[in-house]
């Protein structure tokens, strides 16, 4: 294998990514003052760059070098899909109007392209791999134009070196770009992204060239695409992708950067030879999620391997002596030499436990945040021997955190253990719906909501002023109850058949349960990015989970009281709560999970009990923690599914029993999904055009289905006429008996003018093929 000709070591330690949002969250305030037209595009960039150089300060701070390239440069704006898209000029052609001459887009397009305009829809959004961020999917056609002329990277880096750092620039590599692609429309049959292979590293080889001759010893390509073998692509195909798309990227020159390719989230199978024999420089290998590679893999003596042994996407400290024994083992693979990362970007944890000076000191005392695992990587490249008191305080940590108060609850043990297989069945779905057609007698084509409607600057203060002992519980509650009166009769007023109460009590769908069930704990500023300048704290599950009391009864029992039409009780499934909590790492998932079902389960009888008839118990993340090997996958499936079924078979078979999932390769999952068992399932369809219509109709899916019809990530008000289309569509593959109409997603981000002119359009197009099927819309 020939070099690169002037190869420079890679970092002894280093980072594959940093949270990009601002300690303080700058990043999303700017961006948000920027869509607001209170600031110009001018403010937005300088804000940008004062994020990014603080950023390099503090790492190299940290103790990351300010010039081996161990500083990674992962900036963005928004999405480092999109941003790999728009550097090789890929945009759909309805954004066309956007793109200059030179082939770029300015920061107002790429938002635009982001969220949609007007009747333009945005780029589709889905989950990144197995983790609670949402990326944007690049539509790829035979005639996109694919060339290089985005330099903001190029740019960023000279940005750095000027300050006196250099960093390694991080891009999507060319491979997971065009996998996680979608055909464009009007593509041809049999077309796929992947065959545009060659005009993409054809863009990515000027862009790397452009890095280089800016002084980039190292550029990061990014592709955990490799460790999934669940692609339609066939397993033979990809490999040969990547061969030939690093073959040209690694050839021998003296106008490219070392190359380092990153292969998080699991265990790199597929390609790992194709990788080594290329030329490539580096590759690093998740040694969390995954494990080492084999022995006997030809040309891997060329190449460092960096070990990701310290888990980025969690918070608990790292066990440093069973990582640098991992360390130790990936020696004997025979790379040329070893060194030591994290195995995911940091972006998917919060900055630092520094900003948390309220966390219980015991538990703090067992977490690692992003600046944490900064340490935790420096101690293990450093070693017992060079970071004694590193290693030393993670043993202290594996010795007293399993006898700690809480951690393991005898009561709850013994609960799981009494259950038998008739706790996780209801009653069989047709009894249920002759007993739920009785009691609720709605009309074909019911219409409601997912649950929450918009938070309002008046609902935030109110909880803020709450927290800080500035209104007393009554006051609090009254200030709830005057709001969900508000939302009461503005969905009366709308004319919907099944209301919510809003949820302006929740200032997240599970931090808010997460606060009132034991075994977790919540954070001030733990806050990570999700999908754009969207932000979650993500809740600490760290022991044995309980419900002391009831969580939602009274908010659902006020709301019924003010109306006459159905109300839905709302609940966070137990997958989900799972799925966007750090969740303690010392059991199996699934007898969490039952943990938490139980308490969930609690909580529907007292709903019941207090008349709410109709239950919504949400799963959005069901796909999300979906195992990326097909292997491992159906153990997963098995145990969500039953958690669920736990949680909802004490309903009775009057109780409509909802569920809620959205952003995710449902057809995937979509046995699962029907093995929920739930009387209606909503999920996301209209950013997608109603593309889960076949997978439902190949399925055959026999209960009652609610498939979105307003893109609720999107400023976008969709009109009468394509609510309308879409609706048609469904029905078409649904049929009148079954289908449901709602929007995509919880309505808590959007603003009410938009959102009540949207259900206001959603209603009277629903009235308009009620119409069409004879049904009275008086």
């Amino acid at each position: 294998m020939t070099q690169h000709l002037s190869q420079p070591e890679f970092p002894a330690a280093t980072v594959l990514g940093y949270p990009r949002i601002g300690p303080h969250r700058e990043l999303k305030k700017a961006v948000e003052s920027f869509w607001a037209g209170r600031t110009d595009a001018h403010a937005l960039e300088a804000t940008a760059s004062d994020l990014r150089a603080r950023t390099r300060s503090h790492l190299a701070a940290l103790g990351l070098g300010a010039d081996d390239a161990s500083v990674p440069l992962d900036f963005s704006y928004y999405d480092q899909v999109l941003d790999a898209a728009l550097a090789i000029g890929a945009v759909p052609e309805r954004f066309t109007d956007l793109v200059g001459d030179d082939g770029t887009v300015d920061l107002a397009g790429y938002f635009t392209i982001a969220r949609g305009e007007g009747d333009r829809a945005p780029l589709e959004m889905t989950k990144w791999f197995d983790s609670n961020y949402h990326y944007l999917v690049p539509e790829i056609g035979p005639a996109t134009p694919i060339r290089f002329v985005g330099r903001r990277r190029v740019q960023e880096f000279t940005e750095a070196l000027n300050a006196g750092v250099r960093t390694r620039p991080v891009l999507v590599g060319p491979v997971t770009f065009l996998l996680l692609s979608k055909a464009a429309d009007g593509a041809p049959a049999g077309f796929s992204p992947l065959d545009r292979l060659d005009d993409v590293v054809a863009a990515y080889a000027e862009l790397l060239a452009a890095l280089a001759a800016a002084g980039a010893p190292w550029v990061q390509l990014d592709e955990p695409a490799l460790t999934s073998d669940t692609w339609d692509v066939p397993r033979d195909e990809v490999k040969a992708a990547v061969a030939r798309a690093y073959g040209t990227l690694a050839a021998p020159s003296s106008s490219r950067p070392a190359l380092f390719v990153a292969t998080p989230y699991a265990r790199l199978g597929c390609a790992i030879r194709e990788l080594a024999a290329s030329g490539v420089e580096a590759i690093g290998v998740d040694l969390v999620r995954g494990s080492a590679p084999d022995e006997d893999v030809a040309g891997i003596e060329n190449v460092t391997l960096v070990g990701g042994v310290v888990d980025g996407h969690n918070i608990w400290r790292t066990d440093l002596d069973a990582a640098a024994e991992k360390l130790a083992a990936l020696e004997g693979v025979g790379a040329a030499r070893v060194t030591t990362s994290t195995s995911t970007s940091l972006f998917h944890v919060p900055h630092t436990l520094d900003d948390e000076p309220n966390l219980d000191p015991t538990l703090k005392s067992w977490l690692a945040f992003a600046d944490e695992k900064v340490g935790e990587v420096l101690a293990l490249a450093a070693g017992p021997d060079g970071a004694p008191e590193a290693f030393a305080a993670s043993r202290e940590v594996r010795s007293t955190r399993p006898t700690t108060a809480g951690v393991r609850r005898p009561e709850v043990r013994e609960r799981l253990a009494a259950l038998t297989e008739a706790d996780f069945h209801r009653a069989a779905y047709d009894a249920r719906v002759a007993a739920q057609d009785a009691v609720l007698d709605l009309p074909p084509l019911p219409t409601t909501t997912i649950g929450s409607f918009p938070q309002t600057a008046e609902i935030r203060r109110a909880r803020a002023a709450h927290r800080r002992g500035e209104l007393t519980d009554a006051q609090y509650a009254e200030e709830m109850r005057a709001e969900i009166a508000r939302v009461v009769t503005l969905q009366e007023e709308l004319g919907l058949d099944v209301l919510v109460h809003g949820e302006p009590e929740r200032n997240d769908m599970v931090q808010y349960f997460a606060e009132l069930l034991d075994g977790f704990a919540v954070t001030e500023n733990g806050w990570v990015q999700s999908y754009g300048s969207r932000c979650t704290r993500p809740s600490i599950l760290w022991g044995d989970v309980s419900r002391p009391a009831p969580m939602t009864v009274e908010w659902s029992a006020y709301t019924a009281s003010l109306t006459s039409a159905p109300v839905k009780g709302m609940l966070t499934g137990p997958v989900t709560i799972l799925a966007w909590s750090f969740v303690r790492d010392d059991q199996p998932l699934g007898d969490t999970a039952n943990q938490v079902a139980l308490a969930l389960r609690d909580e529907i009888a007292d709903l019941q009990a207090a008349g709410i008839g109709i239950i919504q118990v949400d799963e959005p993340a069901l796909r999300e923690l979906l195992p990326l090997r097909r292997a491992d996958q159906q153990a997963y499936l098995d145990w969500s599914v039953r958690s669920f079924r736990l949680a909802t078979s004490g309903a009775v078979e009057a109780t409509q029993v909802h569920t809620h999932l959205c952003y995710s390769e449902f057809g995937e999952v979509i046995e699962a999904i029907d093995g929920l068992d739930a009387d209606v399932t909503s999920i996301e369809a209209a950013r997608s055009r109603m593309e889960i219509l076949p997978d439902i109709e190949r399925s055959g899916f026999a209960r009652g289905i609610g498939p979105g019809v307003y893109d609720i990530h999107s400023p976008r008000v969709p009109s009468q006429a394509e609510v309308t289309e879409l609706l048609s569509a469904a029905l078409g593959s649904v049929g009148a008996r079954r289908l449901w109409v709602n929007p995509d997603c919880g309505l808590k981000t959007r603003g009410y003018a938009e959102t009540v002119d949207s259900l206001r359009n959603i209603v009277a197009a629903t009235r308009e093929v009620r119409a069409g099927l004879g049904v009275p819309t008086a």
